[in-house]
């Protein structure tokens, strides 16, 4: 249920922070902590999911807009405070045929920067449901003195990854297929 580039933002998290007009050799490394979450609308009510189960890794390169990696998160962990609400969003999501959500990072633009945070635009590739789609997604890297977090809100429409059953009741209970999804997370350099 996570669009063009949600986990995308959790490659940037390595990335040290600008030297201005240089680039920096980049370091591997591994997902350490986060948060994915999202905001849905619902004739019911509106209603938030979450995980913290979020892994990935990334290849050091030489330069920044070379750094490669995926980043993902088990579709089963996603809670929503709600049993029920969570075995629709389970079958709808398919989760034991498409199991997780998984973006794969193919190249880093860098944007502005200030020495303890900086934006990038994240390029790769969201797979989810069995669907795959080019994404781009502006993110915010904070610095800390062994990782970087990195922080991002998007939009994301369900129908852009075939995902059904959103429909209830014979449309009495809808869950609307434009979510807001917002990520937290932090790399660790090996």
């Amino acid at each position: 249920m996570i669009r063009g580039g949600l986990v995308a933002v959790l490659f940037a998290a390595l990335l040290p922070a600008p030297v201005s007009g240089q680039e920096q050799s980049i370091q591997p490394g591994t997902v350490v902590s986060g948060t994915l979450s999202f905001d849905a609308r619902a004739t019911a009510g509106d209603f938030s999911g979450v995980t913290t189960t979020v892994s990935g890794s990334m290849e050091g390169a030489a330069t920044l807009a070379s750094v490669r990696g995926w980043v993902e998160a088990p579709v089963q962990t996603l809670k929503t405070g709600n049993d029920r609400r969570d075995r629709d969003l389970n079958k709808s999501m398919e989760s034991a045929k498409f199991p997780a959500i998984r973006f794969e990072l193919d190249r880093v633009e860098p944007g502005e920067g200030a020495p303890d945070s900086t934006t990038v635009t994240l390029h790769g590739r969201m797979l989810i449901h069995g669907e795959t789609r080019e994404v781009s997604l502006l993110s915010v890297l904070s610095f800390t003195g062994q990782g970087v977090r990195v922080r991002t809100t998007f939009p994301l429409n369900l129908k852009d990854y075939r995902i059904g059953g959103l429909s209830k009741a014979l449309g009495l209970f809808k869950m609307y297929p434009d979510i807001v999804v917002h990520v937290d997370v932090t790399f660790q350099s090996h």
